[in-house]
């Protein structure tokens, strides 16, 4: 939590009004910003699954997706990781082996998940990185023990936790290059740690000098100095820091972020409530959004604190009721029918704090469930966009081969070459066209349920889960159940889709079930629950 800044301190903040102003314009066209992440997503990811592309070509593009979504989304970032560990323990690439490790740990540490991210940075060798990455490693882990020592609140272990960030951001400023902005970063931090406020003002200025600097870094750099000026008592240049880093914060689409959630405390403060509600919403789905765990138990204690003093104000009015009515009565005996009157007042006043409650909670019961809608309705577009694109693609191909063919055929019976005809029909192979129409489908729905497989198999034990060849995504079972996943639940209808004996797909799907740990009639419904990316 910031602490209390005075109001007479905020007198003269109209100065930062326009930063204010363009805070809103920034946040009303948030959709835009976030649009824009999302396209130079889509084209990374395309060049991912494509076939032409090597491992090495790959691993770069899978780190480049995970530098888009690290400060964007956790869940998508944390399986780009894990694909990147993948290629590179297939590439038998060491140094690749651990970026992956080091990008890993970034990720688990936005989330809040402490003890994963020290497991991860344990485990990474330093020696097989370049000067770059070892620098970023132990810039992570001073940034790791800080963390820590911040959500930890213990006088007792929170000094040598600091001092352990210090020593490891000493160690990282060893390895940068002097002038650059991962130079001026580490110096920044070291005087945040130290409470060094014109050591972290000059590294802020030369940070803003800088001829390449994105939004991302600006607004890292902004925060970092704000809470600085905030220690120093200066709360109007800290204000205007956090409108700098919450700005850029917006227009960059980063989710993981702090200043909207420290504005939103410095005008709670200031009683300015009306920004206080709108930012600390941002604050909140941010962190829902990201999957920052630290971020949501701060922010709900912003909540909390908010909620409890609108409490606080109603039971002020309520001693204040009373008080009324102690006087009057010792004033005049004949007000007793007053003070009667108040105690009335009161309980109807308690009655209407239920029914207001009341509804609340179900006006939250019904958000929960547009929410879900929501979620459901934004899966599905997505499977109809993929899926429409796809069967485009495909059906335009099959149209110019039949195309094609129709050509070579009338060539052949203009020319009454019925040997070459008879040849060409033979070379049609109908199970190969099946095979790569299957294999479209398959890739198409392994890019939006990229955890199918391992959660279908989370439904098996150990020895009955399904194993894929190499150069395979889906087998026969797998696909009839990603049919149904799909919403398509009739078995008549997967059979023709899929080429198969309607008894056929009965005997895959009675004898899936029968080997799965969950009973039979909940096994359909545990695979609709499994989720797009």
């Amino acid at each position: 939590m910031l602490g209390v800044v005075p109001m007479t301190a905020w007198a003269q903040a109209s100065p930062n009004d326009s930063l204010l102003t363009e805070l809103h314009r920034a946040l009303a066209r948030k959709s835009a910003y976030d649009g824009q992440r999302l396209n130079r997503i889509a084209v990374l990811t395309a060049d991912f699954a494509s076939a032409e592309v090597n491992d090495n070509t790959r691993f770069d593009l899978a780190l480049r997706i995970y530098d888009e979504y690290k400060a964007f989304k956790y869940d998508s970032a944390f399986v780009y990781c894990q694909r990147m560990r993948r290629l590179a323990n297939r590439l038998h690439d060491p140094e690749k082996i651990e970026v992956a490790q080091l990008k890993l740990a970034f990720v688990l540490l936005s989330s809040g998940l402490f003890k994963e991210t020290f497991e991860t940075l344990d485990s990474i060798d330093a020696r097989r990185l370049t000067r770059p990455d070892r620098q970023s490693l132990y810039f992570l882990k001073a940034r790791a023990y800080s963390d820590l020592g911040n959500f930890n609140q213990d006088q007792t272990y929170r000094p040598a936790y600091y001092a352990k960030a210090l020593a490891y951001a000493d160690t990282a400023l060893q390895l940068c290059r002097p002038g650059s902005y991962e130079c001026l970063e580490v110096q920044e931090f070291r005087a945040q740690k130290n409470n060094d406020l014109a050591a972290g003002a000059a590294a802020y200025a030369e940070i803003r000098r800088l001829p390449r600097l994105s939004q991302h870094q600006l607004a890292v750099s902004a925060s970092t100095t704000a809470y600085l000026y905030e220690q120093a008592g200066q709360p109007e240049k800290a204000f205007e820091l956090l409108l700098v880093s919450a700005i850029a914060d917006v227009k960059s689409a980063t989710k993981e972020t702090t200043a909207i959630f420290k504005l939103s405390d410095y005008c709670y403060r200031t009683g300015d409530l009306k920004n206080a509600y709108a930012f600390i919403r941002e604050a909140r789905e941010n962190a829902t959004f990201y999957k920052a765990r630290q971020r949501q138990l701060e922010i709900s204690h912003v909540s909390s604190v908010i909620e409890g003093q609108k409490i606080n104000i109603i039971e002020s009015q309520r001693r204040s009721l009373k008080t009324y009515a102690i006087i009057m009565t010792v004033l005049a005996g004949v007000v007793i029918a007053f003070a009667v009157v108040s105690a009335l007042a009161l309980r109807r006043l308690r009655k209407a704090d239920q029914l207001v409650f009341a509804a609340n909670r179900e006006l939250q019961a019904r958000n929960d469930e547009l929410h879900q809608l929501n979620s459901g309705l934004n899966e599905a577009n997505q499977i109809k966009e993929e899926y429409i694109g796809y069967y485009f693609h495909n059906n335009s191909q099959y149209i110019d081969k039949l195309e094609t063919l129709k050509k070579r055929v009338e060539a052949l019976l203009s020319s009454k070459q019925y040997a070459s005809l008879q040849k060409l029909v033979d070379g049609v192979n109908i199970k190969t066209e099946r095979n790569e129409l299957l294999k479209g489908f398959d890739t198409v729905f392994l890019r939006l349920f990229p955890n199918f497989i391992a959660q279908f198999n989370a439904l098996f034990r150990e020895e009955d889960r399904l194993t894929l060849a190499d150069d395979q995504l889906l087998t026969a079972e797998l696909r009839i159940f990603a049919l149904i996943r799909l919403g398509i639940a009739d078995s008549e209808q997967i059979s023709r889709m899929l080429g198969y004996s309607i008894n056929t797909i009965y005997t895959y799907k009675t004898r899936v079930k029968n080997r799965s740990l969950v009973p039979n009639e909940e096994f359909e419904a545990r695979i609709q629950a499994i989720e797009a990316v």
